[in-house]
């Protein structure tokens, strides 16, 4: 079996863990009053990464929930990609120095594209992770409130040859539905830009989903309302952790 990483999903609002419908900030469900007790048990069961995303922070352009952050990070020896409200370089130090293993960037790509090319030479293309969240084929951005005029692909190809190696690419109609990922997108990206490592996220409702992103050839999928909605068995994927 190939290295391919299975990631819980964290996503804080005032200092609680949700998830929301579709991005909808007004379709919140709290899942855990402690996102740090949340992470703990995803540690204690075998996982090697989380997906954090300070929802907050993403609104505000400016990490809000980084006390939150640090009480995951400080308690827990797991890789932490972290994402919402990174628009500098002085934030992007500041959460390497807090533990985060890599920073996941969407707005600033399209709205200051010569930061994030800064991030990508400076920090190198395993730690700065390229957001590409859409809803039909435009790149949302600001939390996913606002449309912009970027393709997937327009976006992932404009950095390529700055070191861009890995993304996490969301299809935002599917995210929180339970209804399945957006197969033939990830598989048009893949066939795209081989030498990506593609991370899927949005729709993944049960194992079958899991194992067919996986023969797709992604790198790897983040997991959050399948697991807190007991779709998927979180027991059920140490199989697949061994394996990384």
């Amino acid at each position: 079996m190939k290295r391919f990483k299975i990631i819980p999903a964290i996503d804080i609002i005032n200092g609680e863990c949700v998830r929301l419908t579709k991005g909808d900030y007004s379709q919140k469900t709290v899942y855990g009053k402690d996102p740090g007790r949340i992470a703990q048990q995803f540690y204690e069961m075998g996982f090697k990464r989380l997906h954090v995303v300070d929802l907050d922070g993403a609104k505000a352009n400016n990490p809000i929930n980084l006390e939150t952050l640090k009480n995951i990070t400080k308690n827990i020896d797991i890789e932490i990609q972290f994402g919402g409200g990174i628009k500098s370089a002085e934030v992007a130090g500041e959460l390497f120095k807090s533990g985060v293993k890599m920073i996941i960037c969407g707005s600033i790509a399209v709205e200051n594209p010569n930061l994030f090319k800064t991030l990508l030479e400076q920090y190198g293309g395993d730690r700065v992770v390229l957001s590409a969240d859409f809803k039909k084929d435009k790149i949302s951005i600001k939390g996913w409130l606002e449309e912009s005029d970027y393709s997937v692909n327009h976006l992932i190809e404009q950095f390529t040859r700055y070191g861009l190696r890995k993304i996490i690419c969301t299809d935002i109609s599917k995210d929180g539905m339970l209804a399945g990922p957006s197969f033939e997108i990830y598989k048009e990206l893949k066939k795209e830009f081989p030498q990506i490592e593609i991370i899927a996220s949005g729709g993944i409702s049960s194992l079958e989903d899991i194992k067919k992103l996986y023969y797709i050839g992604v790198a790897g999928v983040i997991v959050g309302k399948a697991i807190y909605e007991n779709k998927i068995n979180p027991l059920n994927l140490i199989t697949w952790l061994e394996k990384e």
